[in-house]
């Protein structure tokens, strides 16, 4: 949560991070922020408890979160790749094609689509009838866990899944996958073998945050039923949920030499109004 919001301050505070790419880094990191609140301070205080519960109330409240704030890192991950693609193959037309109007259309959007993906997961999840074994084999409410809880029929609801979920999953993967063959295609044209390298460079942050989010994704929504573990779940979702939120930070701090400059700006003007 500190590293996340240490990259907002300092977007924020400086002006020569006012652009685009920046924009979008915040609202990962804000959604970041927000993913790990969702679950882990619940989780933290049912390790101290004895027995851990949570009302059903509690439960679809956390789950509408977490679903919300999965779609989002997922749109915005899109937006990003994006910007990148704008950057790198229409570099003359970046500041028309990326306007703060059209930028904040590409944040709003995802918001309206996501919270109307999740309330119709909760509205199809309220009429399901529960058996007495009530145990939940996972550290939050997710979706998956909870349908198999059920006693009366899921099928309308792995549909849904599998149908308006994977949509919402795969449109922007697609996407991304577009947008940096097309990246690839530009960097390929060009001459230089240091201007290659500098140029594909400025999309590593956003690969690597890509390959990490996707792949733990893909890793416990989109298996086949038949290869199912509780326990290979969790380990996933602990990545996804917990790891993922505190990696982007670092992955887009040290690889990025305005961001390292940002921050160095401000703690050294935060540490002189302390020591002051």
């Amino acid at each position: 949560m500190v590293e996340n919001l240490l990259i907002i301050l300092a977007i924020i505070s400086d002006t020569h991070l006012h652009s685009p790419m920046y924009f979008f880094l915040a609202n990962l990191s804000f959604i970041d922020i927000c993913f790990t609140t969702t679950t882990v301070p619940k989780m933290l205080a049912d390790i101290q408890s004895q027995s851990p519960t949570i009302s059903f109330a509690g439960c679809l409240t956390q789950m509408y979160f977490f679903m919300l704030l999965v779609d989002l890192d997922n749109f915005l991950l899109a937006a990003m790749a994006y910007d990148r693609y704008v950057a790198i193959c229409h570099p003359l037309q970046y500041a028309a094609l990326l306007n703060p109007k059209r930028c904040a259309l590409l944040v709003v959007t995802p918001w309206v689509i996501s919270n109307l993906v999740s309330v119709l997961h909760l509205s199809l999840l309220i009429h399901l009838t529960f058996c007495d074994q009530r145990a939940i084999p996972h550290f939050f409410c997710d979706l998956e866990p909870i349908l198999r809880l059920a006693c009366s029929d899921t099928q309308i609801n792995n549909l849904f899944i599998l149908g308006i979920g994977g949509t919402v999953i795969f449109i922007p993967f697609i996407f991304i996958l577009l947008s940096y063959t097309l990246i690839g295609s530009t960097v390929l044209s060009v001459p230089s073998t240091k201007r290659k390298w500098k140029t594909f460079s400025t999309c590593g942050s956003h690969l690597s945050t890509v390959s990490l989010f996707y792949g733990f994704i893909v890793g416990v929504y989109f298996l086949p039923s038949s290869a199912y573990s509780a326990e290979r779940e969790k380990v996933a979702a602990i990545m996804y949920t917990i790891v993922t939120p505190m990696m982007n930070p670092f992955i887009y701090s040290l690889r990025n030499k305005d961001m390292k400059r940002a921050l160095r700006r401000m703690l050294s003007r935060k540490s002189f109004f302390w020591s002051w």
